[in-house]
């Protein structure tokens, strides 16, 4: 019961923070291309649950990126207030809050793929499986990059506020260096308690002894 309640919960949680942030968001386009991953998941995760359900510490990852996306989306990543306390808090030259997006854009992807390849048994070598898993959270990292370049030439001036830059020239780099901080962190400093996890989820559930059933 309780292995059901915790992603039930984490999807109440998103879906509302979803709906209210489309009330008002800052600006309606930017909002729906930042929170367009997150419509995407839910429907996925959702469609998953009985088939192939995941740990819970990727659920409560999965859910902590999606309210980091939503945010985004509704203020814009430059205009986050919790950014704005954090660059005065550390004396940043700018917003820092996409940084915590692009770390959360390499761990979760690190740790599905983790997941998936072990759970699935792809692969059997815990190195291997985080070198995967690394790949595949870069290239996700490298894909989003570049529709950020094409939603720049399609939008011109009017991306400014989806790309999040705020005139740093090297924002792209520093992206792709914070999603491979968040995806080595997964790999490395996760990986003991993803494998608690999934080593949980295969032991069969508890069933009445045989004694019990004859009463």
């Amino acid at each position: 019961m309780q292995q059901r309640a915790l992603p039930a919960a984490l999807l109440a949680s998103v879906l509302l923070a979803l709906l209210i942030s489309g009330l008002h968001p800052y600006d309606r386009p930017t909002w729906l291309m930042e929170t367009l991953p997150v419509m995407i998941a839910a429907p996925i995760l959702i469609a998953s649950r009985q088939r192939f359900p995941l740990t819970r510490l990727l659920y409560v990852l999965i859910a902590i990126h999606a309210l980091i996306l939503i945010a985004g989306g509704t203020y814009t990543y430059a205009r986050v207030p919790l950014g704005f306390w954090l660059q005065e808090m550390l004396s940043f030259e700018r917003n820092p809050y996409d940084r915590i997006g692009h770390f959360f854009q390499g761990l979760v992807p690190a740790l599905v793929a983790r997941e998936i390849l072990l759970r699935l048994g792809y692969v059997r070598s815990r190195a291997m499986a985080g070198f995967l898993a690394l790949c595949v959270a870069m290239t996700v990292s490298v894909c989003y990059e570049l529709i950020e370049w094409a939603a720049a030439l399609a939008l011109g001036q009017g991306a400014g506020d989806f790309l999040g830059t705020q005139g740093d020239v090297w924002d792209t780099q520093w992206d792709m260096f914070m999603a491979l901080t968040g995806a080595l962190t997964g790999i490395f400093l996760l990986a003991g308690l993803h494998d608690k996890q999934m080593e949980k989820m295969k032991r069969p559930a508890k069933q009445p002894s045989v004694e019990l059933l004859s009463r």
